[in-house]
């Protein structure tokens, strides 16, 4: 299991592929990577977090992800800093010997890292800036687990 929390940008194919590489014993890999959206003018998101909090946070709930479905593996990489529109913002990948577990806890972490990872976001557009506030629909995502 690895967890990191990078200002710097990383290259989804390789990172992808060297954990199917390391997926040893899994039938299954599943990956999803966020991006940036173009939301009603925004240029860019800046995202703030507390170094050694947060990739302890993730961490652990990336571990509860692995026993809760018996994961042989699990990824999860969230960027921090300014990024523009498209740029990639995260990615999960999850191994396990059957899909249907490894898409769950993909979902379970996806959920997680939306509406409870001690990450702040700011939006910036064209009319000024705005912290991004809790959704009601991402609060119910991650409240069916």
């Amino acid at each position: 299991m690895r967890v990191a929390v990078q200002q710097a940008a990383f290259d989804l194919g390789a990172e992808a592929q060297a954990f199917v590489t390391g997926a040893a014993g899994a039938g299954a890999v599943v990956t999803f990577t966020g991006l940036v959206r173009a939301d009603g003018g925004m240029a860019a998101m800046e995202i703030e977090h507390y170094p050694g909090m947060t990739e302890k946070a993730i961490a652990t709930i990336a571990s509860e992800a692995v026993a809760r479905w018996s994961l042989t593996d699990a990824l999860v990489i969230h960027r921090h800093g300014r990024l523009a529109v498209g740029e990639p913002i995260m990615m999960v990948a999850t191994a396990a010997p059957h899909r249907a577990d490894a898409f769950a806890a993909a979902e379970f972490l996806m959920d997680y890292l939306k509406s409870r990872a001690p990450f702040w976001k700011k939006e910036i557009g064209t009319d000024g800036a705005s912290w991004v506030a809790a959704k009601d629909v991402d609060e119910a995502a991650l409240n069916r687990w």
